[in-house]
This record gives C-alpha cells, structure tokens and sequence, in this order.
C-alpha cells in the first residue's frame, strides 16, 4: 500500500509544474489528475475477479511488474495525453493491488490481531503519500524536472517491493476454496501452522461471485462497503489530490505549499496511526462512525470561513485528514475482507474499490473547473454533504466485526461453513 498512496499522491506534487510546462486547461488538469483513480476503477473490476479465479501470489507478481514498468513510461511522457495515458494503465495495477494485498493478508491474519494487521496495511499508504511531499521538498532545486524524478522513483519502490514479494506463498484458505486441501495444508506446514482445520466446500454450495454479492445475504454488506467508501473517497481524493494546487492560491513559493502540504499529509499518518492502535480494541464500527462526523465539522467550518489564509487552511484541511484516515480511510480494507466468505473475497474488494473509485473520479475530475467557477467554499459543500451520507450509512449499516474469525463471519453472514479453520 507504500506504493499505492505513493503512485496516487505524486500526481499533486506534479501538476503544478505540467499545468504550466503544457498549457494545460482546467479539464485537462483534472482528467490527468483523475487518470489513474479511472483505471483504478476497472484494476479493481478486472483483477479483483481474476484474482479470485487465478489465485493471490500469481496476481501479487504480475501486478509489481506492472508497477515498475508503468511508472517508468509516467516519467517519459512528453505532453499531457501521454501522461494521462500512462497514468490511466498504472491505475490498472493499483486497482488490482488494493484486491490482492487486503485478500492475501486478511486470509492469513490470526482474528485477534486481524484489524490491526489490515489496518497497518492501510496505515503505509498515507506513509506513501507523506514520502511524496518529503522528497518534493529534497528535491526541488531540481525544477521542471523534479516530477519525473519522482515517477522514476515509484519505479524504484516497486522494483524492491517486487523483490519482498517474490517468495510469499499462496492463501491456504483460496487454495482450499479450490479444492486443494493438500495444497493448503502444505503451505500451513511450511509457515509452522500445525494446528489448522481444512476443509472441502462443496461444489454444489458454489455460485456466481457477481450473483452472490447482488443477492441475500451479501448484498447488505455490498451496499454498505460500497457506499461508506464512495462518499469517503469522493472527499479525501478530492481534497489530497489537490492539496499543493489549493494551497498555492494563499502562498508565495513553492517551498511554502509543498511545507504546507507534507504537515497535512504528516497529520494524516499520525490518524492513520491512531486507527491502527483502536480497531482492535474500540472496533471497527466507532472507528467508522466517529470519523465521518470529524470529517463533517471540519469540513463545514472551512466552508463557512471565506478567508482562512495559509493557516486555516492547513489546520482544517489537516483535521479532516486526521478524522478520515482514522476512520473510513483505514477500516476501508478491513471490512471488504471481513464481511465476505472466501470464494468471493477478492470479487468483492474488487468491487467495493471500484465503486469508490467512482467517488474519487468525480472528486478529482471535475474540482478544478468547479472550483474556478465557483470558488472552493462552495464545491466544499459537496464534500460535507458527501460526509453527512458516508455517517448516515455507518450508522445503519456498519457491524461489528472485532475479534470474530473469517470462519464465524461467514457462517454468520451465509449460514454456510468457511473453507479453511485457521485457530488464533
């Protein structure tokens, strides 16, 4: 997930620079921007299935590759469409990487430390987006040139990522769901598992992936991820993605905006930290809930501030960060992968990300030209309204998930037996 809020959030630190170099009008700064969220959308769709039919580690490795050379072609771009172009094709690998990573790790977490573990997941992305501001700053004397520096470098991250992975073995329990129960107890042994249960599903108990998250009992869950995601998405990208651009309207340098924007992205890892420390013991619902409504009030007073200055700015804009990553921006890849039994996890997370991809599109496309024709204390309104409907779905939706096992979810949420019994 480094790579992840690292591949995202260099887009902000580069458009001020293309926006000038390229001559690029509001709509175009936004369909760049928005370039890599859109393949997000159909990454997710795509692969999210894939994964489920293909397995964990084979998705895992192919998706770095991805990486490595999509981030490289970013940094070679000459004009706008080919950087949107490429922008486009590397979303298609963070989109599969949210369905494989969240899968893969939910499916050998211990249910005790299990939000904990997903939640540190999430916690390196905003570790990537801060990681961006930091090297902005390092190296800024380099110019025009820094953003393509940068993009070279999440090819560099990629690569030692590519080399963590390469011996990471496949999910027992997908190897289980697909009837490999010989298989799975091996790689159980192999990780000095000698307690674990596996079992066979059987064949008749299997149905369509898309059927099962559309129809009882799943599809309250669907709605649910789906939802809470969309509207904290719509929000947050709409807001990280431009944070350098927002900014530069009340500094005077360049040094002062990216300044600005790595102590809200900083802020933003301190929230992302305070989840990861409370989802085990507070839970995933208060997490959720008190989170939207943070990010409503500080919301809310931005908006109704007409001359906040530089301060303002990042005190609020810090504050609505530190909410939403402390809440929807970090149980949004523990509840996917909790409330969904095996044979469809990855389809499901798959499909969650991309609906909230949708959010995240028309919070980043179409900012720049509403914001230029309306100003940014009205367009806020659209985000506050957007955290009123995200709060309104937690509070009717949202489970409790602390502390069961994937065994018990699923037999609670199917009425049918998981396929693998890992205890702890």
């Amino acid at each position: 997930m480094f790579l992840d809020g690292y591949d995202i959030t260099v887009i902000a630190v580069a458009l001020p620079t293309v926006t000038k170099q390229w001559h690029m009008s509001s709509f175009m700064t936004g369909a760049v921007s928005a370039a890599a969220v859109i393949g997000m959308f159909v990454g997710a769709l795509v692969f999210g299935r894939l994964t489920d039919r293909l397995g964990r580690k084979k998705m895992y490795l192919v998706n770095l590759i991805g990486f490595v050379v999509l981030a490289l072609l970013a940094a070679l771009a000459q004009d706008a469409w080919q950087l949107l172009a490429a922008r486009f094709l590397l979303g298609l690998a963070l989109g599969a990487d949210y369905t494989i990573s969240t899968s893969l790790l939910a499916e050998y977490a211990p249910a005790r430390r299990r939000g904990t573990l997903m939640t540190r997941l999430g916690a390196t992305w905003f570790v990537g987006a801060a990681t961006t501001y930091v090297l902005a700053l390092l190296l800024l004397p380099l110019g025009n040139v820094m953003w393509r520096v940068m993009l070279v470098l999440g090819a560099v991250f990629a690569l030692i990522v590519l080399w963590m992975r390469r011996s990471i073995p496949e999910s027992p329990r997908w190897l289980a769901a697909q009837g490999r129960e010989d298989e799975a107890r091996a790689v159980l042994t192999e990780l000095g598992d000698t307690t674990a249960v596996v079992t066979e599903t059987p064949a008749s108990e299997t149905v369509s992936p898309w059927r099962a998250l559309l129809t009882l009992p799943l599809v309250r869950f669907t709605f649910f991820c789906c939802g809470f995601w969309f509207m904290y998405t719509m929000s947050y990208y709409g807001i990280t993605l431009y944070t350098p651009t927002i900014l530069e309207q009340v500094t005077t340098g360049t040094r002062g905006t990216y300044t600005g924007s790595l102590i809200i992205a900083l802020v933003g890892v301190a929230g992302a930290v305070a989840g990861v420390l409370l989802v085990d013991r507070v839970g995933r619902r208060p997490l959720l809930i008190t989170g939207f409504i943070g990010m409503f009030l500080a919301l809310t007073t931005l908006a109704l501030w007409q001359n906040p200055g530089l301060t303002g700015l990042v005190v609020l804009l810090g504050a609505a960060v530190l909410f939403a990553n402390s809440g929807p921006g970090i149980v949004n890849l523990v509840y996917p992968s909790e409330v969904f039994p095996t044979p469809v996890r990855a389809t499901a997370n798959g499909l969650a990300t991309a609906v909230s991809r949708i959010g995240a599109i028309i919070g980043t496309l179409w900012l720049p030209t509403l914001i230029s024709k309306w100003g940014l204390h009205h367009v806020l309104w659209l985000f506050v309204g957007a955290s009123v409907i995200g709060l309104a779905i937690a509070v009717g939706l949202a489970p409790e998930t602390k502390g069961r096992t994937l065994e018990e979810l699923s037999a609670a949420h199917t009425r049918r037996p998981e396929t693998v019994a890992v205890k702890g």
